[in-house]
């Protein structure tokens, strides 16, 4: 993580492959993630699970992601338990430690995590306004520190390949553990909000 340490800004980029796009059948979810220059530091991809899951259950489907460098060492780990209501996902590192977890809350009209820490203490909260479908503000009742919004890359790619990609903007100075803990969220918010929708 400590390639997280001395950047305030990360680009999460979902890879689709050719044989996704052409059945629209969802393989396992994959993605790149690089800096806000565009140098890549991580890849993450979703492990093996049921494929009768991924069927039936499509963006709903319990998960595990895996982030990784490129030589393939484990940074951290995301899970996300099956849920119809109130979707969860914890974060942990390398060595199995939690760095914290996001759970839905009940609104009706706008989109609100609440973030805690590895202790289970609610530290912020992700809240998405009504009008702005692609935007979750990371929050608390001190003020704003961030955000985490899915990007347009071209309207054609966009449309062509459903490929989701998130900017995840966050203080610079922030501990490295607080900045992958909202690194994890992405897929979260990637798969209940944008993942078989095209849309939040």
């Amino acid at each position: 993580m400590e390639a997280l340490k001395t950047i305030s800004s990360l680009v999460v980029s979902q890879q689709k492959e050719w044989g996704e796009i052409l059945t629209s059948f969802e393989t396992k979810n994959k993605y790149f993630i690089s800096d806000d220059s565009g140098h890549r530091l991580y890849l993450a991809a979703e492990e093996a699970g049921s494929t009768l899951l991924r069927w039936f259950l499509k963006a709903l489907r319990p998960f595990a992601i895996s982030v990784l460098t490129d030589d393939g060492t484990l940074v951290l780990r995301v899970t996300r338990p099956f849920r119809f209501f109130f979707h969860r996902a914890e974060v942990v590192d390398a060595e199995g430690n939690l760095l914290g977890a996001f759970e839905k809350r009940f609104s009706i009209l706008r989109r609100v995590y609440t973030v805690y820490d590895g202790s289970g203490k609610e530290i912020y909260q992700l809240f998405g306004p009504i009008f702005h479908p692609w935007t979750f503000h990371i929050r608390d009742e001190r003020g704003e520190y961030g955000k985490i919004t899915k990007k347009w890359s071209g309207l054609l790619k966009e449309g062509f390949t459903d490929a989701d990609n998130f900017g995840v903007l966050f203080p610079v100075d922030w501990d490295v553990r607080l900045k992958a803990l909202f690194l994890g969220g992405v897929f979260l918010i990637d798969f209940v909000h944008f993942e078989d929708k095209g849309n939040g």
